[in-house]
């Protein structure tokens, strides 16, 4: 699923939030310290990860694509 940003980069917790795939920025930091996130094939535990245009994030079995607007 593409979601698309009208920054250049967001943080990644920030993009969980933004996304809908965590209804807090509390329940995203817990899902990304506890190692359930992954940017681009890799665990990500960096809650402030910049991601960009074409980044891709996995959390709860879905895929988020990171898109420019």
């Amino acid at each position: 699923m593409n979601i698309s940003i009208n920054t250049e980069v967001i943080t990644l917790d920030q993009f969980l939030k933004f996304s809908g795939a965590c209804a807090t920025g509390g329940a995203a930091k817990i899902a990304i310290k506890d190692g359930e996130v992954k940017v681009n094939g890799e665990v990500c535990t960096q809650r402030g990860k910049k991601l960009s245009d074409g980044d891709k994030v996995e959390y709860n079995g879905n895929v988020l694509l990171v898109s420019r607007k």
